[in-house]
């Protein structure tokens, strides 16, 4: 019996020192791959209340404000009394090196809407050939609610002014959907003239940057709907860092318009504006302006 418990003992104590190394090797690389994991440095752009805007590597926060490490000032300590806003940028939006600043207008492309929204608490004035004015704000992260008003009208004390709520939701990462509103009216119009407009849905498939959206609506005039849609077809791509082509078209079951206008432009674009110059074109004024008759607007976004 002495001789068997022996011989358990020197087989648990072979095990032992089998197994050890073993185990101390196993936490030993646990222990040094959780040391060589590092968080990805943070891209941060801070705008401070005078407007100077800092942009940089996020190092620390503490009492002394924000520390960044700034490309052409070094590191920076911006205090935190003195921050407007500041904001992560995302390392998806750096190509070859270069930070691609979001799209400031992918809710629009000249006057037709995508199934992107403005976020909550973001906004955006349009002006159009100097003379249409129009005013968007983002409700909720879906809900965005716009209005607006030409400007020779309105100097004449009889205004023609519009409204164009939308509702837009995510189907999929790459698929957008929504619907909305385009209702105008004017002082203008005769006793009894209730204003025209289209209800309208869309859907949108792509990203910010590159989008196509198919829209179909019904038209009204005082309360009496069409018998036929109005289908739309637009589409926007990013080919630079301030540089975009648009297409706006219009097909009108109507022997008036030669079946529809079709548009196409380059948009130009800074952090907080676009500007937009394109041509409207379809058979009729393709008779008398060969490229068609030139749009311009331009888009100033504020908020987030």
């Amino acid at each position: 019996m002495k001789a068997s418990a022996s011989i358990i003992r020197l087989f648990i104590l072979a095990c032992w020192l089998v197994l050890l190394p073993g185990i101390f090797l196993t936490a030993s690389a646990q222990t040094d791959t959780t040391a060589t994991q590092t968080q990805p440095p943070q891209r941060w752009v801070v705008e401070t209340k005078d407007g100077s805007v800092y942009q940089g590597i996020f190092l620390k926060q503490d009492g002394l404000g924000i520390h960044l490490r700034t490309e052409s000032a070094g590191d920076v300590i911006i205090p935190i009394d003195k921050v407007k806003s500041y904001r992560i940028l995302e390392e998806r939006n750096y190509k070859n090196g270069e930070y691609w600043y979001e799209n400031p207008n992918s809710t629009r492309y000249l006057f037709s809407p995508s199934a992107y929204s403005l976020r909550k608490g973001e906004a955006y004035y349009q002006n159009t050939y100097l003379v249409l004015n129009s005013f968007n704000y983002g409700v909720t992260d879906n809900f965005t609610i716009g209005g607006g008003f030409e400007l020779i009208s309105t100097f004449s004390g009889e205004p023609t002014f519009f409204f164009t709520p939308k509702y837009t939701f995510k189907l999929t990462d790459k698929w957008r959907a929504g619907g909305g509103v385009l209702y105008l009216t004017s002082t203008l119009a005769d006793d009894g003239f209730t204003g025209v407009g289209i209800g309208y849905g869309i859907v949108t498939y792509g990203n910010t940057d590159n989008n196509a959206t198919l829209g179909m609506g019904y038209g009204f005039v005082d309360g009496d709907l069409a018998s036929k849609p109005i289908v739309t077809l637009s589409g926007m791509t990013r080919v630079s860092r301030k540089l975009g082509l648009v297409t706006e078209n219009w097909f009108v079951p109507s022997e008036d318009i030669s079946g529809g206008i079709f548009s196409y432009g380059l948009r130009f674009m800074g952090e907080r504006i676009t500007v937009d110059l394109a041509f409207l074109n379809n058979a009729d004024i393709a008779e008398s302006v060969a490229i068609g008759v030139p749009y311009v607007d331009f888009v100033v976004k504020f908020g987030k």
